[in-house]
């Protein structure tokens, strides 16, 4: 009785995604429609001759992008892949098939017992650590080489050059790309978001629903809610993901040799250098992905705790 009764329930999922699908396809052909004829009119030609895409860049900004970017473009995107993947699992795993509990001694000392905590959350928990880490090197490079001038808005025009390079990518007549000296509007104010508001959410977030968030503090934790927490935090995670999905996307399409390039060998040319840095990162990620399971993370955890089933 309980297969047939989940037998119309599947159904019903599988309509409800086909027609969301359909409607996503939909809306997207009657964008890029409305975005060609807006292109037509003549208001908006001249709004886009006006204003072409890029904000100009503050006096002093650098050319180009340095060495340390290459490295960091790896490092956050081998993180941020095993964050989601762990995020999701803590997420939807009823049993675990391991826990972990901290050795209550060294530097971190308790009064009380240390909390067992699944396998899953401890390696999203050590991963979310190696990215604030990380992240923390990643802005003194930022700022220490001026590089923050080309993701940090700096004037107001930023709004209507967004707006137009917005229009150009609906309508795939996209803006001339010239990432090596200066992103178009659109992308500073993406990697501003990514960067400045995304990131600390996510951390702030992460930082209230995990056992490292002191308890006893209650004007804090009524000022900040685990409640919020748990409603942000999936919210971020999602737009994490997009925002991957789109960059690599746009990345791939608009010129990838130059790109990637620029991204991971520090140049500016077509060579196939950053490609080939590039696959050597997708190949450790997907190494790192599989990787990531009970068999090869027991010796790892054991290593700071007990671990057990």
């Amino acid at each position: 009785m309980t297969a047939l009764q989940n037998k119309p329930s599947r159904v019903k999922k599988k309509v409800r995604l086909a027609l969301t699908a359909s409607a996503a396809a939909v809306l997207l052909v009657l964008m890029v429609l409305g975005a060609k004829w807006l292109r037509g009119t003549e208001g908006v030609q001249d709004f886009l001759i006006q204003y072409t895409g890029h904000s100009a860049l503050p006096a002093g900004a650098p050319v180009g992008l340095p060495p340390w970017l290459g490295w960091q473009h790896f490092l956050n995107g081998f993180f941020l892949l095993l964050i989601v993947r762990t995020g999701w699992q803590v997420r939807t795993t009823t049993r675990p098939g391991a826990y972990w509990t901290r050795n209550n001694k060294g530097l971190i000392k308790t009064k009380g017992a240390p909390k067992k905590i699944s396998l899953d959350l401890w390696f999203h928990l050590s991963l979310d650590a190696l990215w604030v880490l990380n992240g923390i090197v990643f802005m003194v490079l930022l700022f220490a080489t001026n590089q923050w001038m080309r993701i940090v808005p700096t004037s107001w025009d930023i709004v209507p050059n967004a707006a137009s390079a917005m229009l150009q990518y609906a309508s795939f007549n996209w803006p001339l790309e010239s990432g090596w000296v200066n992103y178009n509007a659109l992308q500073v104010l993406a990697y501003f978001l990514t960067v400045f508001v995304a990131a600390p959410l996510a951390l702030i977030s992460g930082l209230r629903m995990s056992p490292a968030w002191p308890k006893n503090t209650v004007r804090l934790n009524k000022a900040f809610p685990i409640e919020a927490a748990r409603a942000l935090h999936l919210p971020v995670m999602l737009y994490f993901v997009a925002f991957v999905a789109v960059h690599v996307t746009l990345v791939l399409t608009t010129g990838a040799l130059h790109n990637l390039n620029h991204m991971y060998a520090g140049r500016n040319d077509g060579s196939w250098l950053g490609a080939g840095i590039f696959a050597g990162s997708l190949a450790v990620m997907v190494a790192a992905w599989f990787m990531a399971r009970p068999l090869f993370l027991r010796p790892i955890a054991s290593l700071t705790g007990k671990v057990s089933r």
